[in-house]
């Protein structure tokens, strides 16, 4: 008689993150979700208690699932350059720069993070699966090496008004001195920890790049470093909250990768989400170049618009009017919220750039005791994010 010991659904389970020991120790609701094929918290505890301490104190948030590429080689700069939207030649040495990637119709296929960690070398995040596109960018290119490093390489955002003294307390001694977008190494245990000053939350923080054989003792470290300025893990659901304070853009949510789409144009382009600063014309071809040239000139038929919305309902899957009495639909909205920290009721929302002239008015729909009831909530642009505060960029950043 054979026993079968083996798992038959192996192949099928999520993996574990390189945090997920600890993590899984403070999840105390287990609220799980999935990102690229890693159990991922959506929440621990409570998302607004989450939410208040990435904007009070501190918090860590599980950035291993993120796609991780490094890209060397004496074409690794071109290839790049040739692949973006922005100009990689102007990225100095152990700086981070945000950038997109379009298709030849100049729709987006994704947005991420370009790090330059040599001459030749470079490391670019993104938040899906992007080895396709990379190996169509190289082509052509003769010395261009492309190494997926998203299992090999542990990260671990910290973000929040005492994220820094944390890390002092940790012993990073400098990292006061670090400006937004900078990088900068050091030395822990017998290996080297990478600290990036970047982030998703809009607000003071940093990105922790280390080996997966000393994650764990990273952690632990900086929970103790931080055990006296509240430092506590946080999940996808705050993450959400701070980003749209910040007005950063989601995927699948203020925006569709191209190559995910089915039906014509339900993409975008980097003007209708207003990221036209990040395409420059001045360098030489890249991908999509001439459909964004026409595009420019022609001008967006859709724009993504911040707005505050009046009353407190949150505008969440809203249709977009051009008056109160919805004579004339004109958008949708992308993403809402009611914001604690800037006391008003916010959302992202995609507008044909026409109406933004004129009124605008959100149909909100909101569900009690099993009942919809609907109001009309009039809407005002804001050209600013809804927050960010000085700390996010002052260097060095207030002591806590």
């Amino acid at each position: 008689m054979t026993t079968m010991t083996s798992d038959p659904y192996a192949g099928e389970r999520l993996k574990e993150t390189h945090f997920y020991e600890r993590e899984a120790e403070l999840n105390i609701r287990d609220a799980w979700s999935s990102w690229n094929g890693y159990l991922f918290a959506d929440y621990y505890y409570d998302t607004e208690y989450e939410y208040f301490c990435i904007r009070n104190q501190c918090g860590t948030y599980d950035i291993c699932p993120m796609q991780k590429y490094e890209i060397t080689g004496r074409d690794a700069e071109t290839m790049l350059d040739r692949m973006v939207t922005r100009d990689v030649t102007r990225i100095g040495l152990n700086r981070v720069a945000y950038t997109v990637w379009c298709t030849d119709q100049g729709r987006i296929i994704d947005d991420g993070t370009i790090f330059r960690l040599a001459d030749d070398r470079f490391m670019l995040t993104c938040g899906s699966p992007c080895t396709a596109w990379l190996r169509k960018a190289a082509f052509g290119f003769r010395d261009v090496t492309i190494t997926d490093l998203s299992d090999d390489l542990a990260a671990l955002s910290l973000q929040g008004p005492t994220s820094c003294a944390v890390l002092k307390r940790m012993g990073l001694g400098g990292v006061e001195t670090m400006k937004a977008f900078d990088i900068r190494h050091f030395p822990f245990h017998d290996g080297n920890l990478m600290v990036s000053r970047t982030g998703f939350t809009g607000d003071l923080g940093y990105e922790l790049w280390i080996a997966p054989e000393l994650a764990l003792t990273m952690w632990d470290e900086l929970y103790a470093a931080g055990e006296d300025y509240g430092i506590q893990p946080y999940g996808e659901a705050a993450t959400n909250m701070a980003r749209l304070e910040a007005g950063f853009i989601m995927p699948h949510m203020d925006f569709t990768e191209a190559l995910k789409t089915v039906h014509l144009e339900h993409d975008q382009t980097p003007f209708e989400l207003q990221l036209g600063w990040l395409v420059d014309f001045k360098k030489p071809h890249f991908s999509g170049r001439d459909a964004l040239l026409e595009h420019k000139r022609r001008g967006p038929v859709w724009t993504l618009a911040k707005l505050d919305v009046e009353g407190n309902w949150p505008a969440e899957d809203a249709i977009m009017y051009n008056n109160e009495k919805c004579s004339h639909e004109i958008g949708y909205v992308t993403s809402a919220m009611w914001s604690p920290t800037v006391k008003a009721n916010i959302a992202l929302a995609m507008i044909r750039t026409e109406s933004l002239k004129g009124e605008l008015w959100a149909e909100i729909y909101k569900a009690k005791e099993l009942r919809q009831y609907r109001r009309m909530a009039k809407c005002t642009l804001k050209k600013k994010p809804f927050w960010m505060p000085e700390r996010a960029r002052t260097t060095p950043p207030a002591d806590v």
